[in-house]
């Protein structure tokens, strides 16, 4: 039975084609400024602290790669990115629990599992969408701008972002699963997902914090590193890749004893 992905991936499509339409537009005001703030890179490191300078992954920020991971990547992609797919996690369970359509949904013979599975899956949506709306979008807004990008690690950056954002959209499961209304479950995980990585910022103060990083999932994503040092951290995605699935199980276990 495979009506739950169908239904679930036909009813995120409207959100993706937006929110892709907003990154793409977003981005592309980026770039326009990318040619004026060339010549000032170094002034603009120099007068961010070097905590927020490690958050944010400013590097060699006078090259088209360092703009966009210093810059474009950090804020749009990985703090609202990460946002949008904890707010669609958390709204998965939660909203058809609090406006009873889980009971008439369940009175069908399907598994409390596959209503888990199904509606993760359908995740596959906003993934395509987003992520080739603003590959397309970066791709021809670089040559605007009288740059190149090797259209490979523009690929790998967002072929990684991928565990990144299941893991913020099983944040999301698990407090949709556990938590009364849907409101309260988006907001939630709204404010772990944005904590996270301001915990991974002051992580980078100094060896004291360091290890608080480890436990956020912004530690395992560097769009920087890719892009600049063209370094493609496969361990780390597979990181985020095992604590996705564990959430998925938490989030399942959670819900098959949940009283409904």
């Amino acid at each position: 039975m495979t009506a739950i992905l169908r239904i679930e991936s036909r009813n995120r499509l409207k959100s993706a084609v937006i929110l892709t339409a907003i990154f793409a537009l977003t981005s592309l005001f980026f770039l326009a400024v990318f040619p004026a703030m060339r010549d000032g890179a170094d002034a603009i490191e120099e007068a961010f602290p070097d905590y927020l300078t490690g958050l944010l992954g400013f590097e060699e920020l006078h090259t088209i790669e360092g703009f966009l991971g210093g810059y474009v990547y950090p804020f749009i992609w990985v703090v609202f990115g990460g946002i949008y797919f904890a707010y669609a996690g958390a709204g998965m369970i939660a909203s058809d629990i609090e406006h009873r359509r889980m009971d008439l949904l369940l009175s069908n013979p399907v598994s409390r599992e596959s209503v888990i599975v199904q509606t993760v899956a359908s995740l596959w949506v906003p993934l395509v969408v987003m992520n080739l709306g603003m590959a397309l979008t970066l791709f021809g807004g670089v040559q605007l701008v009288d740059e190149t990008l090797d259209p490979v690690l523009l690929s790998m950056v967002h072929l990684l972002s991928v565990p990144y954002f299941l893991v913020c959209a099983g944040i999301g499961l698990v407090l949709s699963v556990s938590v009364k209304r849907v409101g309260t479950a988006q907001v939630g995980a709204i404010g772990l997902v944005f904590m996270s990585w301001l915990i991974e910022g002051l992580s980078e103060m100094g060896e004291t914090y360091e290890w608080l990083g480890t436990v956020t999932p912004h530690r395992y994503y560097d769009s920087t590193q890719i892009l600049v040092h063209e370094e493609y951290a496969l361990g780390d995605a597979a990181i985020l890749t095992g604590a996705f699935l564990g959430l998925v199980v938490v989030a399942t276990v959670l819900f098959i004893r949940r009283d409904i």
